[in-house]
Order: structure tokens, then sequence, then C-alpha cells
């Protein structure tokens, strides 16, 4: 009986070590360093378009569209945008709403802060860009790298009240 205790505790020490060497080897292959991107989110569209927003989504609005002023995010090797949007705002208790659409194969921001696609007229919905630019996929095949910049926008014009010159 002793002995099957001692190999059952070598055999869990030897688990121990090999993940810790696992993780290790993992870490400096990265290079050793923490990953970082920054998020940030406005809705600042509506206020120059409140004749057309739902009565109803009025009080969700920040007075200065801001819902979300930019913030530094750590993630690891792999995170896409969508993960670290959802990650971040459940930590920060911000309401996020999505779906998985199986034709672009991407997850699909429906809300933010309780903020819908069509709540600001049928062109407006929510749009991000990752250092400036509007990818054409969706955010969960969008793989981030070390020092991007991930902006979400609300739009009122399909995307040409945000700049985004795809549209």
């Amino acid at each position: 009986m002793k002995r099957r205790i001692k190999l059952f505790i070598t055999l869990v020490l030897a688990l121990v070590f090999t993940c810790a060497a696992f993780s290790c080897k993992k870490n400096d292959e990265a290079g050793g360093q923490e990953l970082s991107c920054t998020l940030y989110i406005d809705c600042r569209t509506i206020l120059d378009n409140r004749d057309m927003l739902d009565p109803n989504k009025a009080e969700l609005v920040p007075e200065d569209g801001i819902i979300l002023d930019t913030v530094t995010c750590a993630f690891s090797e792999g995170d896409t945008v969508f993960d670290v949007l959802q990650r971040e705002l459940r930590a920060r208790g911000i309401h996020l709403e999505s779906s998985f659409t199986p034709v672009y194969n991407s997850a699909y921001i429906e809300g933010i802060n309780n903020i819908y696609e069509f709540d600001c007229g049928e062109l407006s919905g929510w749009e991000y860009s990752v250092n400036g630019v509007f990818p054409n996929y969706g955010c969960s095949q969008y793989k981030l790298s070390d020092g991007d910049e991930i902006r979400w926008l609300f739009t009122c014009d399909l995307g040409k009240d945000v700049e985004n010159a795809a549209h």
C-alpha cells in the first residue's frame, strides 16, 4: 500500500513539474512578454441623431457618448477582438449581446450597453476597427497582435459617420 502511495505521489509531482515546464516554455516562446492592446467604445454618433433614437434608449446613451474610455487590456496569444471585448465588458459589468453567424463563421455584436443595431435608424449598429482599419470580417476571426488599438463605434449611417471608408 505504501508503495502505491509513493508511486501516486511521484506521478503527481512529475505531472506538476511537466505542466510547469510546459507553461514556462510557452511563456519563453512568446518572448516572456505580456501582450496588451487598448479598447475603446463609443456611441457619440447617436448624439447627432437623437431624433432617430428609440425613445426608450435615450437614458442609456452616456452624456459624452463614451461607453468605455480607452483602457489597456492584457491578452494571450491567439485571442481575438471578440475575446477581449467579451472579457473586458464582463469584468466591468457592461452589457454585451452577441450571436454566432454561421455564414460568416464569426460572432456578431448585436448590442453593447443595451444599445442595439437599429436603435438609431435602419442603418445603425456596431462596427469595430483595429489600428484605424475596419476589417471586412467578424471580430471573432481577428487575432490580436501586441499593441493593437481596438475601437468599437456605433454607426447611425452604415459606417459613413465613423469614417469607415468601406461604406
